[in-house]
């Protein structure tokens, strides 16, 4: 998603895209996972639904790569994750990297959960 503004934290970013404070982009990018499940790939990781998810049958770390096809700014990243559901699955760390290729990845941004979030 992007933005003009900062986007609060906790907002929903489906009633933000509905208001127009931002703008979904994930549509013009290639996505991509290091490993996972069958079912349980990027179409269950990218439909909007809670139920369905992302995951991987790999060893670790476990990628998700979002690649747009020419330079593309991006201010604000969503992700969705569920601790209390299913704490096994839920990833403990998050790494954010940019690049211009997959070769010259720099890390911008990192979390740990379930308390610390991007």
């Amino acid at each position: 998603m992007t933005t003009a503004n900062k986007t609060p934290p906790g907002a929903d970013p489906k009633q933000l895209e509905r208001t127009g404070t931002v703008r979904e982009i994930g549509s013009q990018a290639v996505w991509s996972l290091s490993s996972c499940k069958p079912g349980f790939g990027v179409d269950q990781l990218r439909d909007d639904n809670l139920e369905t998810y992302w995951q991987s049958d790999g060893s670790q770390p476990h990628l998700v790569n979002i690649q747009f096809r020419r330079k593309t700014t991006v201010k604000t990243l969503c992700i969705y994750a569920d601790y209390k559901s299913d704490e096994s699955y839920t990833p403990s760390k998050i790494s954010v990297r940019v690049g211009n290729n997959f070769h010259n990845l720099q890390e911008i941004r990192d979390g740990t959960f379930p308390c610390g979030l991007l």
